[in-house]
């Protein structure tokens, strides 16, 4: 009998009931569905928001990232800690934004208020470009962690669609409202077991966390340490510089923002995210835990830290509530990113060619996008082989383009126009999409430059170019057009 996965049979039956049951009581209408009606409590906006960021990637790449890197892998913590601060100030006055304009989409905040379509459209293209790694990523998550943890009893593809096929029903069925009462059983859950996993090993292993690192130095010299090249301080700070300004740019990072009844929320929020964002820490644990204990681990493989150890250490019922953990950690941040997406095909790419749709036939459109979405996503998870990490990073330099347009947009004086702001997504975007596609690097682009330019992360420059550009073309095009009123009123 293959009791871990009957436990993680068990448990996805569960989470499906959950996500349906969520929409009892409820007309599922097109803001219902997307926002959970803007009706959400501080608790649920924290798990949404907070818990949605703990992904796969926090359960497998984080200990992967430190099996793989040592010490580097501190860059998660320190953006996700620095994205939680930032959101004090910038979150409250893009709800009140939203409220006041009824807004769904993050691609609806800027063409709302840089009064361009076209411009909300674009931002929809780059967004759903930077969510399908993102996506991905979580299924790739549920084919490791279900072959792993059953023993080899389910393949990675049957996982995948299985995985898949369930997040899908509960979108399809009650949409945010079903993300929303899956989280809270997900933070809980995960929390337990990052916190025992991260505290267990160490002292089962080596007796203790300082001893565990003096044991990793004294055979790895340096490797708890930044690199002198490669991910070096260099690459260390200006990957947390575009990943901590990019967090909240993901389409469904900045749509939960809209789910909250208050924007009080955010700033109760974050005084807490920065500490529960320690829970990363302890992933990282278990992945330098293994680099003595499970040797050998490379390339793609490295985001199999956590459980081969896992395997290796405990009884096979706990290895399947580990797996419960590591199934809800892709699932419940994954159904929010399917909402977010196909609510941004529905609102900002279908209903401008089809200006006329009801709202009743929009999110029908919705839930079809959310399925061929899911398809894709399953497509690419089954044929992908980059780690994790690696597809977070990328994710990331695309999104974070959109951050000039966001930021000009919270001035109190217009410094940035709907040309300006298309232009710059343009060509910070277009940067990325050119050294991702022909797999140039800083290195190869800039050869006779001093060596520690060769370790940027690219998406700092494209960054940069976004910018300039941004400011140049609103410059030059300034009095073309007449600009909406700049709408971001203080507090009340």
């Amino acid at each position: 009998m293959n009791t871990p996965l009957i436990i993680i049979a068990v448990s996805l039956a569960f989470i499906v009931f959950l996500g349906m049951r969520a929409k009892r009581g409820v007309t599922m209408n097109m803001e219902q569905w997307s926002v959970g009606g803007r009706g959400f409590s501080s608790v649920l906006v924290f798990v949404l928001m907070a818990g949605e960021l703990y992904t796969t990637f926090t359960f497998l790449g984080a200990s992967g990232f430190a099996y793989g890197f040592g010490g580097p892998a501190l860059y998660i913590v320190v953006y996700t800690v620095l994205a939680f601060v930032m959101s004090y100030w910038l979150l409250p006055p893009v709800w009140r934004y939203a409220k006041q304009h009824k807004l769904l989409t993050q691609s609806d905040y800027y063409a709302k208020i840089y009064g361009s379509t076209a411009l909300g459209t674009l931002v929809a293209v780059v967004s759903l470009v930077a969510l399908i790694p993102y996506l991905i990523l979580q299924f790739k998550g549920i084919g490791i962690i279900v072959e792993l943890t059953s023993y080899g009893g389910i393949k990675p593809t049957a996982a995948i669609w299985i995985g898949a096929g369930a997040m899908t029903v509960y979108v399809v069925n009650s949409g945010m409202r079903g993300s929303a009462n899956t989280a809270l059983l997900k933070d809980a859950v995960v929390l337990v077991v990052c916190v025992f996993l991260g505290l267990y090993l160490p002292y089962h292993y080596y007796g203790g966390l300082g001893s565990m690192f003096a044991t990793i130095e004294q055979a790895k010299p340096g490797f708890l340490a930044l690199p002198e090249t490669g991910k070096n301080a260099v690459w260390y700070l200006s990957t947390i510089a575009i990943s901590s300004l990019g967090m909240y740019l993901w389409p469904h990072a900045f749509a939960s923002v809209y789910t909250s009844k208050t924007e009080i929320s955010f700033r109760k929020n974050a005084v807490v995210m920065p500490i529960y964002a320690l829970v990363m820490l302890f992933s990282m644990f278990v992945g330098m835990a293994a680099i003595l204990q499970v040797p050998g681990l490379s390339g793609g493989q490295i985001d199999l830290a956590l459980l081969k150890l896992s395997i290796q250490t405990f009884d096979p019922w706990l290895v399947g509530v580990i797996g419960v953990a590591g199934v809800l950690t892709a699932i419940v941040p994954g159904s929010i990113m399917l909402i977010a997406s196909s609510t941004l095909f529905a609102r900002n790419i279908y209903l401008v060619g089809a200006p006329d749709t009801s709202d009743s036939r929009l999110s029908l459109v919705s839930r079809i996008a959310a399925l061929a979405i899911s398809l894709i996503a399953v497509y690419f998870a089954i044929g992908g082989g980059q780690s994790i990490v690696a597809l977070l990073i990328m994710g990331f330099s695309f999104v974070t383009q959109l951050t000039p347009g966001l930021l000009a947009s919270l001035c109190k004086t217009r410094i940035a126009n709907k040309y300006g702001v298309a232009t710059g997504i343009c060509v910070g975007v277009g940067t990325v999409a050119y050294t991702v596609l022909t797999h140039q690097t800083m290195q190869t682009l800039f050869p006779g430059a001093p060596a520690w330019v060769h370790d940027v992360n690219i998406g700092v420059i494209a960054l940069g170019l976004n910018t300039a550009v941004m400011l140049a073309v609103t410059a030059l095009t300034r009095g073309l057009v007449q600009e909406p009123t700049v709408a971001l009123q203080s507090e009340p």
